[in-house]
């Protein structure tokens, strides 16, 4: 049963594959952007102001001095 499924999920693909390389295939237009919600706007201000303070406190590597 799922060898035979398979088999008739990629025959469908590949067919929708070939369809759209024909020349008069249907033109799909983009998505249009969404717009951002004052929620989500928040989210990637304060990801934003996290990772600089990740970066600030985070401690720096110590600097290696040759032994000679």
């Amino acid at each position: 049963m799922d060898q035979q499924f398979g088999a008739l999920a990629a025959m469908s693909a590949y067919r929708r594959s070939v369809l759209s390389a024909r020349p008069d295939a249907p033109v799909v237009p983009d998505r249009p952007a969404r717009w951002r919600t004052a929620a989500t706007a928040a989210r990637h201000v304060a990801a934003r102001a996290l990772h600089r303070l990740a970066d600030r406190i985070e401690p720096c590597p110590t600097p290696v001095h040759p032994t000679v």
